[in-house]
């Protein structure tokens, strides 16, 4: 099968120019450098303090250890130094948050008073884990924990009926949450993607195609291409969730121009997944695509007058949350670079060229290493609505690597197959 020209950006594009991708490894580079210090002694990866310390008074928690374990995956097939040992000692971690009567994860190491439910959220991450650790090690023990993973998402999180992928559960799955959330979907669509390419098996391609169909091609598109959040068991919005509270780290009330750019990106992953699996490709992915980003730069970058990505919005489309949050504008980076090799429009470049900027003026520390989590209004450090710290390099070390990278094979699969490994290889 020929593959198609837009899935891999030409050998003349100019992000592809030499002195670009310098800077971009080397700043991959210094965020792996940076991340490496969450690893725990107790097992699996912890919370970093601004300066990039272990913070021992924060539990471990399956999030965090299975980002890591996925970044450090990627890393180990960069070739870059001691990145396998980082990888085994997450797959370590994993094990020793799993459940081992009832099956699934924990959210976190179990101390008293722990929640025990299991979020379709984690688990997605621990499946994206799983697959990358074992196109980058290959052995029984990352086949096994791919297998576990499997299963679990498979038995308990997949609705066929629904085409979407549950919320969370009690510790013995007999207890279902009827909240259905926007945000575990977008994160199970993409662990679905790296599972086709690590497996074969294309039904996880079609379960993405479904995922996205029914939160962007239905919800999203009538609402804008602002994605709506939260839902009842119906898959009927809640307008209203979390309105008085609207600061919540994970279930934020109103609208996330961040999620948008992320679907966007995610969205051209599986049109160009699909194409090279084989699979219908529906035209409306791109059109989605198209539209997310630009609802994204039109209502939430400077939303409030002032250079950043405000982070939420009511739904009359102004600011609720004005914070800018490291992850939004690493998201941002990705959305472009997808759409400048897929369309090849200037916008697109340009808007990838002024993000790039805003991450290297303002959120990239310069100082004290990794990137700041959390800024106002002006651009400046605070930890208002997030927890003080950087624990978290998993959206930032993608945005570094996407774009030396194809929309598809899945970056694992990607870095391990010529003609990708070798034009990495030729590019120190």
């Amino acid at each position: 099968m020929q593959v198609p020209a837009f899935i891999a950006p030409p050998d003349d594009c100019l992000l592809l120019k030499s002195d670009h991708r310098r800077w971009l490894e080397k700043t991959g580079l210094a965020l792996l450098e940076f991340g490496a210090a969450a690893e725990h002694p107790a097992g699996g990866y912890g919370w970093l303090d601004t300066a990039g310390h272990l913070d021992p008074g924060r539990p471990v928690t399956t999030l965090q250890t299975a980002r890591l374990t996925h970044v450090f995956s990627l890393a180990h097939r960069l070739g870059v130094p001691e990145a396998k040992g980082k990888v085994e000692h997450g797959l370590a971690g994993l094990r020793q948050l799993a459940d081992d009567q009832y099956g699934g994860w924990y959210q976190g190491q179990q101390a008293p008073g722990a929640t025990t439910h299991k979020h379709a959220y984690s688990h997605a991450f621990v499946a994206l884990a799983a697959s990358s650790a074992h196109q980058a090690l290959g052995t029984a023990q990352t086949r096994a924990l791919l297998d576990r993973a499997i299963d679990v998402i498979d038995t308990h999180f997949w609705s066929d009926d629904m085409g979407l992928c549950l919320e969370s559960y009690d510790r013995d799955w007999t207890k279902l949450d009827a909240y259905l959330g926007a945000n575990s979907n977008m994160h199970t669509l993409e662990a679905y993607l790296a599972l086709c390419d690590t497996t074969g098996d294309v039904r996880w391609l079609d379960r993405a195609l479904a995922i996205a169909e029914t939160f962007i091609h239905h919800h999203a598109r009538r609402h804008d291409y602002l994605v709506p959040e939260h839902f009842d068991s119906q898959m009927r919005v809640l307008y209203d969730f979390h309105k008085d509270q609207p600061a919540d780290q994970f279930r934020p009330y109103g609208l996330t121009p961040g999620h948008s750019l992320e679907w966007s990106r995610l969205l051209l992953n599986l049109e160009a997944s699909c194409l090279r699996h084989g699979r219908p490709t529906p035209s409306w992915l791109l059109e989605d695509a198209e539209g997310l980003f630009a609802a994204a730069a039109r209502h939430g970058w400077e939303a409030d007058g002032q250079p950043g990505f405000v982070y939420t919005l009511d739904w009359d489309k102004r600011p609720v949350i004005t914070a800018r949050r490291h992850w939004v504008t690493s998201e941002a980076v990705g959305a472009a670079h997808a759409l400048l090799v897929r369309t090849g429009r200037q916008e697109y470049a340009d808007w990838y060229a002024t993000w790039w900027a805003y991450i290297d003026r303002h959120i990239i520390d310069h100082d004290q290493g990794g990137w700041l989590h959390e800024l106002d209004e002006a651009s400046r450090p605070r930890a208002r609505y997030w927890p003080e710290g950087k624990p978290d390099i998993y959206h930032a070390f993608q945005a570094t690597l996407l774009p030396l990278l194809p929309l598809a094979p899945t970056p694992s699969t990607a870095l391990s197959r010529p003609p990708w490994a070798e034009r990495l290889a030729r590019h120190p």
